[in-house]
């Protein structure tokens, strides 16, 4: 790539890709910034017109991350078809898990506490197009309004511990169609429950992530 593209904003984007290229040969914290100015053939002084620092390379590469991640489930769940109930939800902790699989070092990155700033928007994300999809199924009858609330970590903290066991090596699974079976019996047992469950006498916690606080406002 030619300084002449750089001129034109291609500079930041190929830093990001570098930088996304080093994280999944040397993980999160293996690498420079100078080694990611490097792989694009540019002094470190020029990347930090676009990043003042390695961590605000990482924090924009974790947002571009998840963002491409959201776009991902949401075309998933919006291509499925079919007269299973949950198939949407089904499709979406499919492709989740998947996509943790096909890219480890990537997701780990993702998900790391701290690793972006709440401030800043990301759209789609994964946590809304979650949220969306749920409330479809509400929406249809298909999930009474009573186990609506919260119900957004209860199915993230199914899918994303599937994920994370069998890119721990904690789980492992004879394979690609194995996997997807997998996380289709796990979405399909946690929607069941829900909808079976009975309002309990008390309210159940309100778990919170930094994304649906920054939804909530002050």
């Amino acid at each position: 790539m030619s300084k002449e593209r750089y001129h034109h904003g291609e500079l930041r984007a190929a830093l990001l890709d570098a930088a996304e290229a080093l994280v999944r040969e040397r993980g999160v914290d293996g690498w420079s910034l100078r080694e990611a100015s490097a792989r694009v053939g540019v002094a470190p002084s020029a990347a930090y017109h676009h990043f003042p620092s390695r961590d605000a390379l990482v924090r924009t590469l974790s947002e571009r991350v998840i963002a491409r991640l959201g776009e991902r489930l949401r075309r998933a769940a919006g291509r499925t078809f079919g007269d299973h109930p949950h198939r949407r939800l089904i499709a979406y902790g499919r492709s989740y898990v998947r996509w943790a699989m096909e890219d480890p070092a990537v997701a780990r990155l993702a998900f790391a506490a701290g690793r972006s700033d709440p401030r800043t928007p990301i759209s789609p994300h994964p946590h809304d197009v979650l949220v969306a999809e749920l409330d479809r199924l509400v929406d249809t009858g298909e999930l009474p309004s009573t186990a609506r609330p919260g119900a957004e970590f209860v199915v993230w903290a199914a899918v994303h511990g599937l994920a994370t066991l069998l890119t721990d090596g904690l789980v492992e699974l004879d394979g690609p169609r194995a996997t997807d079976r997998e996380a289709e019996r796990l979405v399909d047992a946690v929607l069941t429950g829900l909808v079976r469950e009975q309002a309990p006498e008390q309210p159940w916690p309100t778990p919170r992530s930094a994304h649906s606080q920054r939804h909530a406002g002050p």
